[in-house]
This record gives C-alpha cells, sequence and structure tokens, in this order.
C-alpha cells in the first residue's frame, strides 16, 4: 500500500493552514497526501468550532518511524490494516472504543471484527480499496481477469507493465498466481516465486514505479498494477482503461482513523471519529480519495455528489469476483525472506 497517495502539500493542507484559530481546541492529523477532503475538514470544523491542522505522509513505514521517535503532536493517524495491528500490539493507540459512539450503528458489519482491531476498539474506517491492475483495452482485446496478465504476459503487451514499487503487494500478487499461501516461509515455494518474478521483470515489465495514472495515461504503459481508485481517476482520462478482477485473487486494504496515545486533544479525536462514521461525512471522503468506506447509507449521498463515481465498475465488482484478501503481518523470518527476494528484483 506504500505510495497510494503520494503528494507532499495538499490542497486540503491548504486549507487547513489558512483557518483562522478557534476557540474550542484543536485537532491534529497525521494522513496520506492527497487524501483528506476539503469539504470534510470544514463541515468538521464548523460543526465543533476545532481548528484542524493537517500533515501528511507517503507510506505507512513513514508515519510508524515518526510516531515511534515520539513527541509529534498528532492526535489522529491513518494507518493501513496490517499496520494497525503493529501499533495496537506496540501501544501506541488509544483505546477510544468507537465501538460505543453514537454513529457505530453506522458501521458495514463486515469491517466490525476485522484481524487488525476485532470488535473496533481503536479504529474506525476512513477507505476501503483493493490492489489488482488495470489494462487499456485498446491494446488487448482478451480476458484481462488473471494475473496471468502481469506473469505471463500475453504478446502484445509485452514490454508494456508497470508494477507497483511494493514488495508485498508484488510477492503477495506472484503468490496468488502461483496457488501458493501468504507469509509464506517455505524455501522451494519462494524459489518459484523468485523465478517467476525474475522471469517478468526480464522478459515482460517495463517499469516499477508507483505514477500509475501518468504511466497508463501517457501511454508509457499499456497495463499496471494498480489500486482501484486511481484507476477509476486514470479512465477519467483516459475511457479504454479497465480494471482487472482476476480470478486468482483480489488483495484489499482497509486505511483507519486512529487516535495516538498521547494526543494532546484526545477528545476532539474522539469526536473525529464519531464524526466520520456519519454516513453523509463518509460518503465526502468517498467523494474526493474516490473509495470506498465501510459506512452503511453513504452510497446514497455519494450518489448525490457523484453519480458516475457512485457506479464506477472500480468500487462495484462483478458478480463472481473473489472476495478481497486482507493479508495479515508476516513475521520478521518471513518479512527477512521476502526483502531477499525484492532486493535481489530491483538490482
Amino acid at each position: 500500500m506504500i505510495g497510494r497517495w503520494l503528494g507532499t502539500l495538499t490542497a486540503a493542507a491548504l486549507l487547513l493552514q489558512a483557518a483562522p484559530a478557534l476557540a474550542d481546541g484543536e485537532l491534529h492529523i497525521f494522513n496520506w497526501g492527497d487524501y483528506t477532503s476539503p469539504k470534510l475538514i470544514e463541515k468538521f470544523q464548523k460543526a465543533y468550532n476545532v481548528k484542524v491542522t493537517l500533515d501528511d505522509y507517503d507510506s505507512n513505514e513513514t508515519m510508524l518511524a515518526k510516531v515511534r521517535a515520539g513527541g509529534t503532536g498528532f492526535d489522529i493517524v491513518v494507518p493501513s490494516d496490517y499496520t494497525v495491528k503493529i501499533m495496537v500490539e506496540e501501544g501506541m493507540l488509544a483505546k477510544t472504543e468507537p465501538n460505543k459512539m453514537e454513529n457505530f450503528k453506522n458501521m458495514d458489519p463486515r469491517y466490525i471484527n476485522v484481524y487488525w482491531d476485532l470488535g473496533r476498539n481503536y479504529t474506525v474506517p476512513w477507505q476501503i480499496g483493493i490492489t489488482t491492475f488495470t489494462v487499456d483495452t485498446a491494446k488487448y482485446k482478451g480476458d484481462i481477469n488473471t494475473l496471468a496478465i502481469l506473469f505471463d504476459t500475453p504478446e502484445e503487451l509485452r514490454g508494456r507493465v508497470n508494477m507497483l514499487q511494493d514488495m508485498n503487494s508484488v510477492i503477495n500478487a506472484a503468490e496468488r498466481y502461483l496457488g501458493l499461501p501468504r507469509c509464506n516461509a517455505n524455501p522451494q515455494d519462494l524459489k518459484k516465486v523468485n523465478d517467476l518474478l525474475q522471469n517478468a521483470k526480464k522478459n515482460y515489465w517495463r517499469t516499477l514505479d508507483y505514477d500509475t495514472i501518468g504511466k497508463l495515461t501517457s501511454g508509457d504503459a499499456d497495463v499496471s498494477q494498480n489500486w482501484n481508485g486511481y484507476s477509476y481517476r486514470a479512465r477519467l482520462q483516459k475511457p479504454t482503461l479497465a480494471l482487472a478482477y482476476p480470478k486468482e485473487g483480489i488483495e484489499g486494504f482497509m486505511d483507519n482513523v486512529a487516535v495516538l496515545k498521547d494526543a494532546p486533544n484526545l477528545e476532539n479525536a474522539k469526536l473525529f471519529q464519531n464524526f466520520i462514521m456519519d454516513p453523509e461525512n463518509a460518503a465526502l471522503i468517498s467523494d474526493f480519495a474516490h473509495y470506498n468506506n465501510g459506512i452503511k447509507g453513504s452510497d446514497k449521498f455519494l450518489m448525490q455528489m457523484d453519480p458516475e463515481f457512485a457506479k464506477a465498475p472500480e468500487i462495484n465488482p462483478p458478480a463472481g469476483a473473489p472476495e478481497p484478501e486482507f493479508v495479515p503481518p508476516c513475521p520478521k523470518e518471513v518479512n527477512d525472506m521476502y526483502n531477499k527476494i525484492w532486493t535481489s528484483l530491483l538490482k
């Protein structure tokens, strides 16, 4: 999930920095770049008379390093699923008990008993997405719903594939294609994974880059491993692009609003968690970031805000598409082996 929303200073940040000091306290949010709706923040500020400031990061690892160093002054962070589990285990998060908040009744039941926060004692959903890949259907007319597009690439697409520069997403996709389990420590299996990746890089891939929209819309690549929100944005610029739902399986991710244990403005942070579980407010997040949100009833408001996005195939999977898989963090010994494969691949 690293690099999904790269950016340094977003429109939201500019809006928030310009906001005047308010009487009823502050809230400091540390979120992914280009991922926070200015309309949402403006509405929250007016509702609670709280001044919001926003800083951004480009990866879970960047955020974790800053929080581990201590003294951040941040109240809210937005970690992905596996990162929540790490932060809970390391005692970084406040147990705010969203499951006892007024708007918890709006939570989609599918996202309550999640492995990273069973019962939702620490976090609420921000955005939910998938990582698959996007294909230019003007360049390839065959079935796109298979990981063979990435790992046994058809002739028409060879040398035209961009992959994410994301170790877990690339290795997990290779494991799905080979029918192998995730967090795999079997040396024979990992040799198969390594051989598959090395062959694909040598014969089929063009680049490993996070700029998926730029690669696809410029024609620099005809296929790119991609997130569904970015695939939607790219299709708006180039209508022949289509998101694949590979039969071998799909990677899911969920980013979550969590409160740091040393949050200076704990009560305002709790207000914000409850606030974004309101369906209309959750729809504001999706309307800006172009992902699903895990809050029941938000689709009605999203349809009013952006009917085209509400009906988009990128957030409405076809019948029979695999359910997204949320992969827990792997043990250190597995990560060490993955890092060796990844380092070799990037040479």
